[in-house]
Protein backbone atom coordinates (compact mmCIF):
# COMPACT_ATOMS: atom_id res chain seq x y z
CA UNK A 1 0.00 0.00 0.00
CA UNK A 2 1.32 3.21 -1.32
CA UNK A 3 0.40 6.60 -1.66
CA UNK A 4 3.95 7.92 -3.24
CA UNK A 5 5.40 11.13 -2.84
CA UNK A 6 4.81 12.09 -6.85
CA UNK A 7 0.39 11.87 -6.01
CA UNK A 8 1.08 14.08 -2.89
CA UNK A 9 3.37 16.63 -4.00
CA UNK A 10 1.37 16.78 -7.85
CA UNK A 11 -1.56 17.39 -5.71
CA UNK A 12 -0.39 19.65 -3.89
CA UNK A 13 1.12 21.77 -6.62
CA UNK A 14 -2.78 21.64 -8.49
CA UNK A 15 -3.99 22.93 -5.05
CA UNK A 16 -1.88 26.04 -5.15
CA UNK A 17 -2.93 27.40 -8.63
CA UNK A 18 -6.60 25.93 -7.81
CA UNK A 19 -6.55 28.40 -5.32
CA UNK A 20 -6.18 31.48 -7.72
CA UNK A 21 -9.79 30.70 -8.42
CA UNK A 22 -10.51 30.68 -12.35
CA UNK A 23 -8.28 32.05 -14.67
CA UNK A 24 -5.17 32.48 -11.75
CA UNK A 25 -1.91 30.86 -12.81
CA UNK A 26 1.36 30.42 -11.44
CA UNK A 27 4.88 29.84 -12.61
CA UNK A 28 7.34 26.78 -11.99
CA UNK A 29 9.34 28.98 -9.36
CA UNK A 30 6.14 30.33 -7.84
CA UNK A 31 5.19 26.95 -6.92
CA UNK A 32 8.43 25.44 -6.12
CA UNK A 33 8.64 28.56 -3.52
CA UNK A 34 5.16 27.91 -2.29
CA UNK A 35 5.85 24.47 -1.65
CA UNK A 36 9.17 24.28 -0.68
CA UNK A 37 10.55 21.97 -3.77
CA UNK A 38 12.70 22.36 -6.36
CA UNK A 39 11.83 24.02 -9.46
CA UNK A 40 13.12 20.86 -11.24
CA UNK A 41 10.45 18.86 -9.41
CA UNK A 42 7.51 20.99 -9.75
CA UNK A 43 8.57 20.98 -13.65
CA UNK A 44 8.45 17.05 -13.79
CA UNK A 45 5.11 17.03 -12.22
CA UNK A 46 3.72 20.41 -14.03
CA UNK A 47 4.51 18.46 -16.93
CA UNK A 48 2.82 15.09 -16.00
CA UNK A 49 -0.27 17.23 -15.12
CA UNK A 50 -0.12 18.86 -18.26
CA UNK A 51 0.09 16.35 -20.62
CA UNK A 52 -3.44 14.74 -19.28
CA UNK A 53 -5.32 17.68 -19.46
CA UNK A 54 -5.10 18.97 -15.84
CA UNK A 55 -3.37 22.27 -16.65
CA UNK A 56 -2.77 24.50 -19.63
CA UNK A 57 0.83 26.19 -20.11
CA UNK A 58 0.93 30.21 -21.55
CA UNK A 59 4.79 31.15 -22.77
CA UNK A 60 5.88 34.61 -21.78
CA UNK A 61 6.21 37.27 -19.88
CA UNK A 62 2.69 36.68 -18.62
CA UNK A 63 2.83 33.07 -18.57
CA UNK A 64 2.39 30.14 -16.28
CA UNK A 65 0.28 27.23 -15.27
CA UNK A 66 -3.42 27.21 -15.02
CA UNK A 67 -6.25 24.69 -14.50
CA UNK A 68 -7.53 23.33 -17.39
CA UNK A 69 -11.17 22.46 -15.68
CA UNK A 70 -12.91 24.29 -12.96
CA UNK A 71 -11.53 23.26 -9.11
CA UNK A 72 -15.30 21.63 -8.74
CA UNK A 73 -15.16 19.33 -11.90
CA UNK A 74 -11.41 18.14 -11.30
CA UNK A 75 -11.70 14.98 -9.52
CA UNK A 76 -8.67 14.08 -6.75
CA UNK A 77 -8.88 10.07 -8.24
CA UNK A 78 -8.54 11.35 -11.81
CA UNK A 79 -5.27 13.32 -10.13
CA UNK A 80 -4.02 10.87 -8.04
CA UNK A 81 -4.39 8.04 -11.59
CA UNK A 82 -2.49 10.14 -13.65
CA UNK A 83 0.20 11.11 -11.10
CA UNK A 84 0.86 7.15 -9.43
CA UNK A 85 -2.12 4.72 -9.58
CA UNK A 86 -3.54 3.06 -6.36
CA UNK A 87 -2.61 2.45 -2.92
CA UNK A 88 -3.05 -1.48 -3.03
CA UNK A 89 -2.07 -3.27 -6.25
CA UNK A 90 -3.81 -6.42 -6.44
CA UNK A 91 -1.32 -7.33 -8.75
CA UNK A 92 1.49 -7.62 -5.87
CA UNK A 93 -0.23 -10.83 -5.16
CA UNK A 94 1.10 -12.41 -7.92
CA UNK A 95 4.44 -10.94 -7.87
CA UNK A 96 5.67 -10.03 -4.70
CA UNK A 97 7.91 -12.87 -3.88
CA UNK A 98 9.14 -14.22 -7.40
CA UNK A 99 7.00 -17.22 -7.89
CA UNK A 100 4.25 -17.49 -10.35
CA UNK A 101 1.46 -17.42 -7.69
CA UNK A 102 1.90 -16.28 -4.00
CA UNK A 103 1.85 -19.62 -1.52
CA UNK A 104 -1.16 -17.83 0.07
CA UNK A 105 -3.24 -17.00 -2.88
CA UNK A 106 -5.58 -19.44 -1.99
CA UNK A 107 -6.61 -18.26 1.84
CA UNK A 108 -5.16 -14.75 2.22
CA UNK A 109 -6.02 -13.38 5.59
CA UNK A 110 -5.21 -9.62 4.10
CA UNK A 111 -5.85 -9.42 0.83
CA UNK A 112 -9.44 -8.49 1.88
CA UNK A 113 -8.40 -5.99 4.01
CA UNK A 114 -6.54 -4.03 1.33
CA UNK A 115 -9.20 -4.56 -1.01
CA UNK A 116 -11.58 -2.58 0.90
CA UNK A 117 -9.33 0.02 2.29
CA UNK A 118 -9.04 0.96 -1.40
CA UNK A 119 -12.63 0.04 -2.42
CA UNK A 120 -13.25 3.10 0.59
CA UNK A 121 -10.56 5.38 -0.87
CA UNK A 122 -11.70 4.79 -4.48
CA UNK A 123 -15.04 6.40 -3.57
CA UNK A 124 -14.17 9.15 -1.42
CA UNK A 125 -11.54 10.33 -3.98
CA UNK A 126 -13.99 9.65 -6.66
CA UNK A 127 -16.56 12.20 -5.61
CA UNK A 128 -14.12 14.50 -4.08
CA UNK A 129 -12.89 17.38 -5.77
CA UNK A 130 -9.93 20.51 -5.45
CA UNK A 131 -13.05 22.72 -4.53
CA UNK A 132 -13.76 20.29 -2.12
CA UNK A 133 -10.36 20.07 -0.40
CA UNK A 134 -10.25 23.99 -1.04
CA UNK A 135 -13.14 24.41 1.76
CA UNK A 136 -11.82 21.51 3.75
CA UNK A 137 -15.11 19.76 3.56
CA UNK A 138 -15.03 16.45 5.42
CA UNK A 139 -14.05 13.97 2.81
CA UNK A 140 -15.47 10.95 4.32
CA UNK A 141 -18.04 11.19 7.55
CA UNK A 142 -19.90 7.92 7.19
CA UNK A 143 -17.07 5.40 6.41
CA UNK A 144 -16.82 1.90 8.09
CA UNK A 145 -14.05 -0.18 6.62
CA UNK A 146 -15.22 -2.68 9.16
CA UNK A 147 -18.10 -3.44 11.83
CA UNK A 148 -16.91 -3.66 15.44
CA UNK A 149 -15.92 -7.26 16.75
CA UNK A 150 -18.11 -8.76 18.42
CA UNK A 151 -16.68 -10.03 21.94
CA UNK A 152 -13.04 -8.52 22.60
CA UNK A 153 -10.11 -10.03 21.49
CA UNK A 154 -8.02 -11.86 24.75
CA UNK A 155 -4.89 -11.21 24.02
CA UNK A 156 -3.48 -12.67 27.44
Amino acid sequence: MKFSAQEEFGLRCLLQIARLGPGGSLTIPEIAKHEGMSPTHVAKLLMILRRDGFLVSTRGQQGGYALAHPADRTYVGDVLASLGGKLYDDGFCERHNGEEECRHHVDCSVRALWMSIQSAVDGIVATLTLADLLENKDVAPNVTLFAEPRRPLNLK
